[in-house]
């Protein structure tokens, strides 16, 4: 961790919704007037789109049915590491782009499905911000998790989550409903062996929890709605955070363990400004008193 260069890891799977989160974290820099830096966790893909369905391939032929986006054989964890290390030191780091599609082409002058070449994160930042799959990741190799100075996961519960994928990849990118399943099954080993164990490593979790039957996620005609839904915050250390006053702030909230908070799922947006928007503040803080 880095007092001069902070790092905010936002981690979760595919789909859980930290892109959300992402916008949050937004407007909270445009409000307090901090500068990041962003990187993308697919931009730290080993494979592009087309090198990923070889491999598949490749893989499906030696009887591998388990080879998936989550795994150390199909990401650059060392990579990874190097530019939050990195950043942590001198304020700077390598990443490229990955183009999802005719849009970000556009903008970045390359095929869709295809990465950018790499180049150094823009100067004068305030702080990293990334937002991936492996923004917390301890392997044998590597730990990327001791170099951020804040991790936030997010992390709906498995239905949920397997209910909101089946959604976007059939509605978004033309998928069957079979092809996504197949997907689903192929990454459940590598889910529970790289994306799960970063949950113990995060200092707050977000866990999105529907209060509609979700029983079998793989007839859901709908994805379930924030109205629709709990949030439960998990702080690993509740130290300083003032539960009282968002007990207070947050309509219907409730303690369910002295280190966690649960919501309504439409207030989720008000819990993170006000939970997040203080720790930020202390990293800001701590940065100038360091400089």
């Amino acid at each position: 961790m880095s007092r001069a260069h902070p790092i905010i890891s936002i981690t979760g799977s595919s789909g859980a919704g930290t892109t959300s989160v992402k916008k949050t974290f937004e407007q909270i820099f445009r409000r307090e007037k901090v500068v990041a830096a962003y990187i993308e966790g697919d931009a730290f893909h080993r494979y592009d789109r087309f090198e990923m369905r070889d491999k598949m391939r490749e893989e499906a032929e030696r009887g591998n049915k388990h080879f998936s986006h989550f795994s150390p054989e199909t990401n650059l964890f060392e990579e990874l590491e190097r530019v939050f290390r990195d950043y942590g030191e001198s304020g700077t780091g390598t990443t490229r782009h990955y183009v999802h599609d005719d849009e970000e082409a556009k903008l970045y002058g390359a095929k869709p499905g295809t990465f950018t070449e790499w180049e150094q994160l823009p100067e004068g930042s305030d702080l990293l911000f990334y937002e991936g799959l492996h923004g917390a990741v301890v392997t044998d190799k590597v730990n990327v998790a001791q170099h951020a100075d804040l991790k936030i996961g997010v992390v709906p519960v498995i239905n949920l989550e397997w209910i909101q994928k089946l959604h976007r990849d059939r509605r978004d990118r033309g998928y069957s409903q079979e092809a996504v399943t197949d997907t689903i099954l192929r990454r459940m080993p590598d889910y529970v062996n790289y994306i799960c164990p970063q949950f113990a490593e995060t200092d707050i979790n977000f866990q999105r929890v529907p209060t509609v039957d979700t029983s079998n996620p793989f007839i859901a005609r709908w994805i379930p709605t924030p109205d629709e839904s709990m949030v439960v915050i998990r702080l690993k250390n509740p130290r300083g955070i003032d539960f009282p006053y968002l007990l207070s702030m947050i309509p219907h909230s409730f303690m369910s363990r002295a280190n966690s908070i649960v919501i309504h799922g439409a207030k989720l947006d008000l819990a993170m400004q006000l939970i997040l928007t203080p720790l930020i503040l202390q990293l800001m803080e701590r940065k100038r008193r360091t400089i």
